[in-house]
């Protein structure tokens, strides 16, 4: 039998990072520097939280919002950390990983040919998750030059032309690029002359470096215009526990728990009190990660810009976007060829949009040594060209 599939389906291009990770697997001795994952283990606390969950029989569904205990951490945990209050039960919900918010998130906001903009280079999922809620992602280029950072004539421009959302995501993937609290004052006086929606996924929000982060709700007159997105894969190490969550007017947190009752249900008990736990007991490890990711940062943007591959310094995030238009190869074949010869693996930067052909994403979550050696091999890879 012949299945007819969906079209939209069909039409939609695979993961550009994950498509090139099929050529890792079964390698041996490969310094990997793609996949964004900490390489730290979940801080003990948190994992003795979950384990001790289990033993004591949390073994059931929750609510479809999630449980009201962490969700009542997390707004205590917001209005002191950023000053923004939500109310837990109307105005947070939580999901599966923050992946699934920003999937909710656009099936709530958009109808057909509704358009999004979102800056490039990008996070692979964001334009598939507006094409796949039927929307037109407005795909707006930024530059090496301006720190890969919006500018906000760019929005307002876009605006005229009828976009009706913004999609921002600070500290970047892949760029780590961030902004300043007036940076983003300035994005926020479009938004609100536009009336448009900003969805802000802020899930690298506290490896932040050279500034405080300013969650984009705290900014005056932001709150009813924002679509909260935060999680704990990325500060916490909690990759595999796959929480996180949605913070917003509740017309649109009702809107996105409706379709996640039809579609996940709920969070699994184990990891929403294991994340219950990271909130009350587990900054003080997100400091000490965060110290050794800086660390690591001044590492390898000094290395990279040292060998001749021009590397802006990100502001949060762990990664780095360095240029390789002077190897005169394409991202594609660098990143290819780094891994068959020298066993370095990094993503392409066509993973991240298409302008985007002289670029690779290296990830510094890996330890201080592994850095050493990878920068080392890259090193001996462009000596020999």
């Amino acid at each position: 039998m012949d299945f007819k599939l969906s079209k939209k389906v069909e039409e939609l291009a695979p993961s550009g990072i994950r498509a090139f990770f099929d050529l890792v697997l079964g390698m041996k001795d490969v310094i990997s520097l793609g996949v964004g994952e900490p390489d730290f283990v979940t801080p003990w606390n948190i994992r003795e939280k979950a384990i001790y969950s289990l033993e004591q029989g949390y073994t059931s569904y929750t609510s479809n919002k999630g449980m009201v205990e962490l969700r009542k951490h997390i707004s205590v945990f917001l209005k002191k950390r950023h000053g923004i209050e939500y109310d837990p039960e109307e105005e947070i919900l939580i999901t599966v990983g923050v992946s699934e918010a920003l999937d909710l998130a656009m099936r709530a906001i958009i109808n057909p040919k509704d358009k999004v903009i979102i800056p490039d280079p990008s996070y692979v999922a964001y334009a598939a998750d507006v094409d796949l809620a039927y929307g037109i992602p407005v795909r707006v280029a930024t530059d090496i030059k301006h720190g890969f950072k919006l500018n906000p004539r760019v929005i307002d421009d876009a605006a005229k032309k009828g976009a009706k959302a913004l999609l921002l995501n600070y500290p970047s993937n892949p760029t780590g690029a961030s902004y300043s609290r007036k940076e983003l004052e300035e994005i926020a006086k479009v938004i609100k002359k536009r009336e448009m929606i900003i969805i802000t996924d802020e899930v690298y929000d506290e490896l932040t470096y050279d500034f405080e982060h300013t969650a984009f709700p705290r900014l005056k007159g932001m709150k009813e215009h924002v679509i909260y997105l935060n999680g704990f894969s990325k500060a916490y190490a909690m990759t595999g526990f796959r929480v996180g969550y949605a913070c917003g007017p509740r017309k649109a947190i009702s809107a996105m728990t409706k379709i996640h009752q039809y579609t996940m249900l709920c969070v699994p008990i184990t990891a929403q009190m294991a994340a219950s736990e990271a909130l009350k007991n587990g900054f003080k490890s997100v400091q000490e990660m965060k110290r050794e990711y800086k660390r690591r940062r001044e590492y390898i943007v000094g290395a990279l810009n040292e060998m001749g591959l021009p590397c802006h310094t990100p502001e949060g995030a762990f990664y780095v976007f360095p240029s390789i238009e002077s190897t005169k190869e394409s991202s594609g074949e660098f990143a290819k060829n780094l891994l068959l010869s020298q066993k370095v693996a990094v993503v392409p930067g066509t993973a991240f949009g298409k302008d985007y052909d002289g670029y690779v994403r290296i990830a510094y979550a890996s330890s201080y040594d592994n850095l050493k050696e990878a920068a080392a091999r890259i090193k001996k890879y462009l000596e020999k060209k």
